[in-house]
């Protein structure tokens, strides 16, 4: 049985990638950490690790894979996200009724934060 250990994001910047990913995510870095590669794990509770591995890689747009980050605020995510250098970005065929927004980190690796307060509230216990 396989189960996924890290999701892997190529990089430019190390340094300022994992200052972005760890805050944007609450991740810590797993030490030792090489010049060129970074284990970053959930600070608290479980959850997926993500490595930043610096090797120069061609943008490709629209790109095969991306994060979803689901969020119980959204706009607030958003907000706080585009604070630590993210940007909105925009598309034209966006639906009206869209729970997700399209960001982009400061190297431009998309990724989307979801709308989650309905699907995370329906799996509590009343």
């Amino acid at each position: 049985m396989l189960t996924v250990g890290s999701i892997v994001i190529r990089v430019d910047d190390l340094d300022a990638q994992i200052a972005f990913w760890t805050q944007a995510l609450d991740y810590e870095v797993r030490e030792p950490r090489d010049v060129d590669f970074a284990l970053l794990r959930p600070r608290s509770g479980p959850g997926p690790n993500v490595s930043l591995d610096a090797v120069p890689a061609p943008r490709a747009l629209p790109p095969k894979i991306h994060l979803d980050l689901y969020a119980e605020d959204q706009a607030a995510e958003v907000a706080r996200l585009t604070a630590l250098g993210a940007r909105v970005v925009p598309w034209d065929r966006m639906p009206e009724d869209a729970d997700f927004v399209i960001m982009e980190d400061p190297e431009g690796v998309r990724f989307c934060v979801i709308d989650a307060a309905d699907q995370l509230s329906s799996t509590k216990p009343a």
